[in-house]
């Protein structure tokens, strides 16, 4: 038996020297347990219990769980698939080395105090074929600059393929950490100034960086603009706007409000509603002449017109302020190492630490074996693949338990008549280690349940919570509710408890698009017997969606159109759709003469009685054994 099978079935098994409180349906429940969730229970109550009031609703607690494990619930595929989604979130904490996560966040965020000066060459990816010819292309280019005096601008606009290059000849300028793809920032982080970086490859293509200088980081701005657009205009309209702009100036200059002058005057349609304002910035998150002019300015100051691509500005610097702390930006730097190389780094050395833990060990033999077979033929073929796939091989032990079958990994692998011999035992090399790496998370997450206190009652509370919550809804809440013969025989003995201060008017109110349907629906009905219960399906049927039909029943003053109908009250002034209407079957009653009546009321107050009568035949049924000797250690 595998790992992943050998999994069920350990919720139960308490930690060492935890003695065990008692026992329901045969089923121990540990000391650890019901202080846990004693103590949970009461950082949540605003009047404590005691130990003696919280065992008993625990037993309870415990008895409806055996309930739910005797119906079946547990061995539900949909109860299964939650509950294994739920066991696998809760485990994740644990699967991860912290230090190390905490280190590449630590390391990332440092980078964020110091901005780079760069400039790339790059080739798009093409085809993978396209690769290996791609990243040699780089390297002669590198060792054309570094060995042979090539110039590199001249060399990025002869070869780079980054669309910005007829702008800039590769120089992107100053950039920062958090703000480009890892393998490139790593690249200008870690190359001295004046060298050019090995060929990288990013999600876009492969490049080559090389770095100009290195300068402590700008921090970030808040800036309100004016903006007159000239992109896309012929010259003569371009020097209309650059007269807007120094009239704008003036205006500026002689005092008047910017947020208001923004919110009339600029053609940014983003930032004039909100009189100009940006959103904080920092480097390279705008074009360059507007990045330079915001960060040369002091807070207050105005700057002079300046043109970008996009037209004619005017900035005011509003406040300035360094790199967030470290604990802000944590979430944000986690979320993006998530997405990289980086976010592997602390599950990997998990892992690895994980393999020596339980002594995993590859069976040498049988994986040769498997290897050579794949060998000889050539490629794996679909009568090789289901061979495999048949096969109950052990190909990893942990110490002297088989944790993977040749099976299992096969599984996860495909024909691909396209492959050599060398390939697909690559491939298959690479499906085994993900394998080992599931089986042996498995095991911890297994490890956990069994030794792990903490997690082992949070996943006994979720587990045993799911199985409650489906127990008591066929057996309290969704039975009172679909239950009428019961509910309304329980409202018929219970009649006393149901009285109203006032009468109420009773009916089912007809809802028309026109009059002229209205009055067609009451002949209808005027010349037609209909059982209430197929008031619904018969007017549908007669009138389609031009009639709709709404059972009431309200007291004076609490509704116009029952008041109208009922009380002789006012009639609503028409509105909508459904203006016209009547009241059929209708009359006012002093008192609820069925359950429907006072349906909320007396559905809880039924589920009340179902609960009470349920609590007792489970204590007949599960008796619960308890250890005193231990409940008054809990004392």
């Amino acid at each position: 038996m595998t790992v992943v099978a050998a999994a069920a079935g350990i919720l139960y098994a308490g930690a060492p020297k935890d003695p065990v409180l008692l026992t329901v349906a045969d089923k121990p429940v540990t000391l650890s347990e019901f202080e846990y969730l004693y103590h949970k229970n009461n950082s949540q109550q605003l009047a404590p219990q005691t130990i003696d009031e919280y065992l008993q609703m625990f037993i309870t607690y415990k008895q409806k769980v055996a309930a739910a494990e005797e119906a079946g619930i547990d061995k539900s595929q949909a109860f299964q698939r939650e509950f294994d989604g739920y066991r696998r979130d809760l485990a994740e904490p644990y699967l991860t080395i912290k230090e190390v996560e905490d280190s590449i966040i630590a390391a990332e965020y440092a980078r964020l105090g110091e901005e780079i000066d760069v400039s790339h060459i790059m080739v798009a990816h093409q085809s993978p074929e396209t690769h290996a010819d791609q990243r040699e292309l780089l390297n002669s280019i590198r060792d054309s600059i570094l060995n042979h005096g090539s110039d590199f601008e001249v060399m990025a606009r002869k070869y780079s393929t980054d669309r910005g290059v007829v702008r800039n000849g590769g120089h992107m300028g100053y950039i920062t950490a958090c703000r480009l793809p890892y393998t490139f920032e790593d690249a200008a982080y870690t190359t001295a100034v004046g060298e050019i970086s090995p060929v990288i490859s990013t999600p876009v293509g492969y490049h080559i960086v090389k770095v100009h200088g290195r300068r402590p980081a700008q921090g970030m701005v808040l800036v309100e603009h004016v903006l007159k657009l000239t992109q896309g205009l012929p010259p003569e309209e371009a020097a209309v706007k650059k007269q807007q702009i120094d009239s704008i100036y003036n205006v500026l200059k002689g005092g008047a409000d910017f947020a208001q002058v923004a919110a009339a005057e600029s053609e940014d349609p983003g930032s004039a509603k909100n009189g100009g304002r940006l959103r904080w910035f920092g480097t390279g998150q705008m074009v360059p002449e507007f990045e330079k002019v915001s960060f040369s300015l002091a807070d207050g100051e105005l700057s002079e017109p300046f043109a970008t691509s996009y037209g004619y500005h005017i900035v005011k610097r509003l406040e300035h302020k360094g790199i967030d702390s470290l604990g802000a930006l944590k979430p944000q730097i986690k979320s993006l190492i998530s997405r990289d190389e980086r976010g592997k780094m602390p599950r990997d050395r998990k892992i690895a630490m994980l393999r020596g833990k339980f002594k995993v060990r590859p069976v040498h033999k049988n994986l040769d074996q498997v290897r050579s077979q794949i060998e000889a033929n050539g490629n794996i073929d679909s009568t090789l693949l289901n061979t495999f796939l048949a096969s109950e091989m052990p190909l990893v032990q942990a110490g002297k338990k088989d944790i993977l079958l040749l099976s299992e990994v096969a599984s996860e692998m495909m024909v691909n008549p396209n492959l050599t011999a060398a390939q697909a035992i690559s491939d298959f090399n690479a499906a085994l280690e993900r394998n080992i790496d599931n089986a042996v998370l498995e095991m911890e997450r297994v490890d956990l349940a069994e030794n792990n206190p903490d997690y082992r009652n949070l996943l006994n509370e979720y587990r045993d919570g799911m199985l409650l919550f489906e127990i008591s809804d066929q057996n309290v809440w969704s039975k009172a509710k679909n239950d009428k013969a019961g509910l309304e025989a329980f409202f018929n003995a219970n009649r006393d408890r149901y009285k109203w201060d006032a009468p109420k008017f009773k009916s089912y109110v007809i809802f028309a698009t026109s009059d002229s349907v209205k009055n067609l629906a009451q002949s209808y009905l005027a010349h037609n017997t209909v059982a209430p219960d197929s008031l619904v399906p018969v007017l549908r049927k007669e009138f389609g969606k031009d009639v709709k039909v709404e059972k009431v029943i309200a007291a004076k003053g609490e509704n116009s159109i029952t008041d109208y109908l009922g009380f002789n009250g006012p009639r609503p002034e028409p509105k909508g759709k459904w203006a016209h209407y009547f009241a059929w079957f209708n009359r006012v009653i002093p008192a609820p003469e069925e359950a429907a009546d006072e349906r909320g009321l007396v559905t809880t107050d039924y589920q009340n009685q179902l609960e009470e009568e349920w609590k007792a035949e489970l204590a007949r049924k599960y008796p619960a054994k308890i250890n005193q000797k231990v409940l008054k250690k809990a004392k």
